[in-house]
């Protein structure tokens, strides 16, 4: 059984996997710009479905030649 916490990421992966470097993945968080996130403890990690849904959105609203 799956729920919405199985594919939780941390910083690192999300910098990864949207090819920015941590500080840019924690700058945006910051300026609530970035993918949503969330503490688990002391930690930020993101649902995988989160940053996907956010990838998603900056390829509408910043995509060209579509």
């Amino acid at each position: 059984m799956s729920s919405d916490y199985d594919d939780l990421m941390t910083t690192a992966e999300v910098a990864a996997m949207v090819r920015a470097p941590e500080p840019t993945v924690r700058y945006w968080r910051h300026l609530g710009t970035g993918p949503s996130g969330f503490k688990v403890g002391r930690r930020v990690v993101y649902r995988r479905a989160d940053v996907v849904a956010w990838l998603e959105e900056q390829r509408r609203n910043t995509g060209t030649g579509q």
